[in-house]
Order: C-alpha cells, then structure tokens, then sequence
C-alpha cells in the first residue's frame, strides 16, 4: 500500500516513542500486579502537561455555553470574531499594541497545529529556513512537512542557551525565506531576553524573511519578563506570534490557542487552515474568553507553584548526586545527563528507556529536540511535590546503582 515519503522524513517524534515505552511499562505494572514483585507506579514526568486545573471560571463558561445548539455546529471564521477582540484587548493589556481583531488574530487548535502549518502558508518546497537547535519537535516537523530546508542554529549551555545570529554568514541570511524561534524556550527552560528577540527582527527586516514566534510560555517567567515579538515596534513588517491556553491557564486539553502578526501572515494561515480544519466549539471559544477577561490572574498562581516546585525538585535531584541548574522557565529542568550515566556509556535515549524500566519514571530524552539536546534531558514538573521528591528518591538509587 502506497505511504507518502514525507513520513520517513518525519520518523517517529520523541513523544511517540516515549509513548509505546509507557504503555510497555503499563503492561508490566499490571501483570506484577498479579505476581509477588510489584513495579513502583509510573510517574510520568515526561509531557508539559499540568496537574493543575483550569481557572473555574474558564470552565463554568465552557458548561453553560454546552447547552446552547450553536455549541455543537460547525464554526467557521466569522463565528470567531468575540474570541478574537477578546484576544485584541488581551494583547492591549499585556504588551499596549493595538492589534486588528479582524486582520491580525487568528484562533488556533492548540500553538503547535500553528507552528506546523505556518510553513505550508509561506513556504515552497525547496525554501531555506532557520531552527534552532534544541528546538520544539513541531518546528522541524512543519518544515519537513513543507519540503523545506532546515538550516539550525545551535545553542550552547556554555553560552545560557543564547542564539548567536553572527553563526550564519550574510550569504545564508538571503537563503532564508522562514524563521522559527521560541522564547521562553522549551526545551531548555531558558527565558531569553527581549534583545534575542529583537535582534532576530532586525535580521527579518533587512533579509525579508518571516519571523515566526512560539511564545506558549510568555506568562510563565520565574526570572524577569518574558520577551515577545509584539514588543518589537517593527513585528508587522515581518512576523506572527503563537500563543496558547495550555501552560498560562492550564486547558491543554481543549486545544485553544490563537496567533496575532502581520497581515498578510494571518491571511495565508487562514487560508490554510480554510482547507485543513474548523475552529473549536463556540463553548471552548467562550472558555477561552472568559479565562481572558476573567482569570487575569490565574498565571501568577500556577507560576508561584511552578517556582516552589522547580526549588523542591531541584534540591531532591541534588540531594541524590544529580547536579541541577535552577531553570527561569516554570514547568520544566533540563538537566545535563549524570556523570555515571556518560560512564556507563548511555545517550539521552538509552537513559531514560533504562529510567522508566527501572524505575517507572518517565522523562523525556534531549535527542527528541535536535541534536543539540543530546546529552540532556527534560523533566516536566506536572505533579505534587510529594510525587515529585518521591520520584527524586527513585532515580537517586538507580543512579547510584549505576555507579556501584
């Protein structure tokens, strides 16, 4: 049976192959369930996806609109036009640009489905475009998916994870027609500074080439604030900026997420989008809203339980000979792999299937995010603290086996 060729180039992501080693773990929990050796629970650490709950108000907005027929029809655009002026005031607030409801938003099913499609909208096959590296799986998998050519930019630890545009020669940079960038980062946990942002618009401007910006973790800055793209007074001349409800309100489930930029941007992903899907139930859409206009607040909640967690974990992981350095980022450490984990000859991979096998805890290997994430690995802070230290406990004496 015939299979496109874009899928090899796909391969299967990190998530994937996190998932079936889950489930083969699952598989074990219940048969020892049966036997005299029980497995330890799985904790999985491994998916950016929050214990924590949605705002009440986000939710009695979404139950009370379930009811009305028009939550259950088709939305198309024109139906979207309250979550988009919610969006508009929300950008007036939180950055003071104005933005066109009706031109410059658009609403998203979930940031990631964004960021997959945008290179479909203004890319053609063949096209040069600049990653970096770490980077978010779905950044390279939109490229693949357009038939474009990644170029990555690395980062460096050494160097607090900053891009160094001064990499590329001024040749590449008229190579490039796309650039994807993503400040907070995942999955490094860095923030960033406005500067790396800004310098990555003055490139845009002058080589003429889209600025695409991941920004899901704009209200979840432990250190500092957040950079975005609308800060820069120049973003309409070259960019669009993905937001989302996932990580700030914590409704990853409900996939609502929406992008504000340039025109012309908005319009091509439209369009896209015209052919690939509808939006999401006008029930979500008025959760959405409501966690706008109601729930301001909501992030500085789960950011200060964030930052409780990363010091817990931290100092746990510590505690058990694993050296950490204090993210800026809620939600995630990336974590250098152990001494005895590079001694016993593991990469980020073999790590973490040998982690969950012995363990039953799930981490996420660096490799799934590029080759510059070898070598590291991704813990996702998205249970109690108790879960979190008991967890720390775990690896600690595996690692000290290994050690043995």
């Amino acid at each position: 049976m015939p299979i496109s060729q874009r899928l090899s180039r796909l391969g299967q992501g990190v998530f994937a192959r996190n998932d079936s080693r889950k489930a083969d773990y699952r598989q074990r929990l219940a048969a020892a369930a049966e036997g005299s050796e029980p497995l330890p629970a799985l904790l999985d650490l491994s998916l950016g996806s929050t214990d924590l709950p949605p705002p009440p108000e986000a939710i009695a907005a979404i139950a009370a609109a379930l009811g009305r027929p028009d939550s259950s029809s088709y939305c198309l655009h024109g139906a979207t036009g309250p979550f988009r002026q919610a969006v508009a005031a929300w950008a007036q607030r939180r950055f003071a640009v104005r933005v066109d409801p009706d031109s410059e938003v658009l609403l998203l099913v979930g940031s990631q489905e964004g960021t997959a499609h945008l290179p479909l909208a203004v890319l053609n096959p063949g096209d040069a475009a600049l990653l970096l590296d770490p980077y978010y799986p779905s950044h390279l998998g939109g490229l693949q998916l357009a038939a474009a050519d990644p170029h990555l930019l690395g980062l460096r630890s050494e160097e607090g994870w900053r891009p160094d545009f001064d990499q590329l020669p001024t040749s590449q940079w008229e190579q490039l027609r796309l650039m994807v960038l993503g400040f907070p980062h995942n999955p490094t946990a860095t923030v960033g500074d406005q500067a790396w942002v800004d310098a990555a618009v003055e490139r845009a401007v002058r080589h003429d080439i889209v600025f695409a910006h991941d920004n899901p973790y704009v209200d979840l800055a432990l250190e500092g604030e957040a950079p975005a793209l609308l800060r820069n007074p120049l973003w309409r001349r070259c960019g669009i900026e993905f937001f989302s409800f996932s990580k700030s309100w914590c409704l990853g489930g409900f996939r609502l997420a929406f992008a504000i930029g340039a025109a012309p941007l908005i319009t091509a992903l439209r369009q896209l989008k015209g052919v690939v899907d509808f939006n999401q139930s006008l029930a979500l859409q008025a959760g959405a809203i409501a966690a706008l206009e109601q729930a301001p607040q909501w992030p500085d909640r789960i950011r200060a339980i964030y930052l409780q967690r990363r010091n817990r974990m931290a100092a746990a992981l510590e505690s058990a000979g694993w050296l950490v350095e204090r993210p800026s980022m809620a939600l995630y450490l990336w974590l250098a792999l152990p001494p005895v984990a590079r001694s016993a000859g593991l990469n980020s991979e073999a790590f973490c299937a040998a982690l969950l096998d012995r363990t039953g805890v799930a981490l996420t290997p660096g490799n799934g995010f590029g080759a510059g994430g070898e070598g590291w690995v991704r813990l996702a802070l998205v249970h109690p603290i108790e879960q979190l230290e008991a967890g720390a406990l775990r690896m600690g004496h595996w690692l000290g086996t290994l050690s043995a």
